[in-house]
C-alpha cells in the first residue's frame, strides 16, 4: 500500500527543524563573524603593539649610539690628556736630569781643558774644547767613562793650535741616567 501523509504536522515538524537549522547556522555564522572581528582586531592591537615596541627600542638604540660616540669621544680626550700628562712629567723628571749633566761635566773636566761648545741630541753629547796638552784630554776621556752618568767616550779629532797654545779637540759621549741608588750615593 502507498504511504501518503495526510497530517501536516510532519511537514510543519520538518519546517520547524529548517527554520532553527537555519537559525542556528545564522548565529553560527555570526558568532564566526564576531570572532573573525575579535580576532582580527585583537591581532592588529597586538601589531600596533610590538610597533610602538620597535620605535621604542630605536629610539632608544640611537640614543645609546650617541652615548657611545660620547664615550670613545671622551676616551680619545683621555689618552691624549694622559700622553700629555707623560710628556709633562716625562720633562719635570729630566729637570734634575740636566742639571746633574751639568754638574758631572764640571767634576770630570780636569784642569787647563775647557769647553768652547756643548751640544746635546738625545743622549749623545757633542763637545768642542780647547786642552793644554793632548795628556789632559785623555785625562778628560778616562774621566768621562769612569762617570756614572757617562759612557762611551770617542774623540773623533785632535787639531794642534799655535806653539804653546795646545789642542782643539771634538769629543762625543753619550748621557746615561745611572740607577737611583748609585745617583743618591754619589750626592752624599
Amino acid at each position: 500500500m502507498a504511504r501518503i501523509n495526510l497530517l501536516p504536522w510532519r511537514e510543519e515538524l520538518r519546517q520547524e527543524k529548517q527554520k532553527k537549522f537555519l537559525i542556528a547556522l545564522g548565529a553560527a555564522v555570526a558568532v564566526a563573524a564576531v570572532l573573525i572581528f575579535l580576532w582580527d582586531m585583537t591581532l592588529n592591537a597586538s601589531i600596533d603593539d610590538q610597533q610602538s615596541r620597535n620605535k621604542f627600542i630605536q629610539t632608544e638604540i640611537s640614543t645609546l649610539d650617541n652615548k657611545i660616540k660620547e664615550i670613545n669621544q671622551l676616551k680619545e680626550k683621555k689618552e691624549e690628556l694622559l700622553a700629555r700628562m707623560e710628556v709633562i712629567q716625562n720633562l719635570q723628571g729630566n729637570r734634575p736630569v740636566i742639571v746633574r749633566v751639568f754638574d758631572e761635566l764640571v767634576r770630570v773636566l780636569p784642569d787647563g781643558v775647557y769647553f768652547t761648545s756643548l751640544s746635546m741630541d738625545a743622549n749623545v753629547i757633542s763637545v768642542q774644547g780647547i786642552s793644554e796638552s793632548n795628556n789632559r784630554i785623555s785625562k778628560l776621556m778616562r774621566q768621562l767613562d769612569e762617570s756614572d752618568w757617562f759612557d762611551n767616550p770617542n774623540l773623533t779629532a785632535v787639531k794642534a793650535l799655535r806653539e804653546g797654545e795646545g789642542s782643539s779637540f771634538e769629543l762625543t759621549f753619550r748621557q746615561v741616567t745611572p740607577a737611583l741608588n748609585s745617583a743618591e750615593g754619589g750626592d752624599a
